[in-house]
């Protein structure tokens, strides 16, 4: 095929959207649909979706068009093909023709009566993180070529890099949030015992005893229990410190 550099600006832009965005299956979207526009030429459309492998069943989590999602069915069902061995290894596969590719014969002829003739797998490396690939797909055989396949192997390496440190932002902000959450309930908690110290005249033991025993007579998480006490006495929601 005639080379369309997908790299550069697309790259770039990419980035910047990735930034713009909490949803990394947007950018993803995004990413398989500039892929795909970038390959293709007069004649020689391109289809882009990126796999993510899961224990028990790898799933299509972004593609440029539900033919991509339907081209990747086929790997799956199969449970073997370019991109999947791509993820699984860490290392580019390519098929230059479905129809004569020994390595998998039953998915190479359920891809060829499919209309695609070349299929191009890219590793995405996400640090550890998790198992990925960018699959490529073209109906003709013979479509990417060395000059092709090295362009859109530079363009995902860039790409897997911020999408590693999103991967690792998404991890954090997710960790942030339960710590907040687990400290103010921690800090409701110690307010409804300081409640129930003072109406009983009892010990910090004393107190956390007995909201024990009524969150379990209750069948009520401690922490909403506390929270029902602390509001109750307050006159109001309970608000910490750690509340934004």
């Amino acid at each position: 095929m005639t080379e369309r550099d997908p790299s550069g600006a697309p790259v770039a832009q990419l980035q910047e959207l990735l930034l713009e965005s909490e949803d990394i299956t947007a950018f993803l979207d995004e990413f398989t649909a500039t892929m795909a526009q970038a390959l293709s030429t007069d004649g020689d459309e391109v289809w882009c979706a990126v796999t993510l492998l899961r224990p028990r069943r790898s799933a299509t989590v972004a593609s440029s068009s539900p033919r991509a999602e339907a081209l990747d069915e086929i790997q799956y069902h199969y449970g073997d093909g370019p991109c999947l061995a791509a993820a699984r290894e860490h290392r580019v596969v390519h098929v230059a023709d479905t129809g004569t590719d020994p390595r998998w014969p039953a998915y190479g002829q359920a891809a060829a009566a499919a209309g695609i003739g070349a299929a191009l797998g890219v590793p995405l490396e996400l640090g550890g993180e998790a198992a990925a690939g960018l699959n490529v797909y073209a109906e003709r055989p013979g479509t990417f070529d060395a000059a092709t396949i090295d362009v859109v192997t530079r363009q995902v390496a860039s790409v897997s890099a911020s999408l590693a440190l999103a991967v690792r932002l998404a991890r954090h902000r997710d960790t942030e949030t339960d710590l907040r959450a687990a400290m103010s309930s921690r800090t409701t908690i110690d307010l409804a015992v300081g409640i129930v110290m003072a109406q009983n005249r009892c010990s910090q033991d004393r107190a956390v005893e007995i909201l024990r025993a009524a969150s379990s007579h209750r069948n009520v998480k401690l922490r909403d229990l506390a929270a029902e006490l602390v509001a109750t006495v307050s006159k109001g929601p309970t608000r910490t410190h750690f509340d934004g």
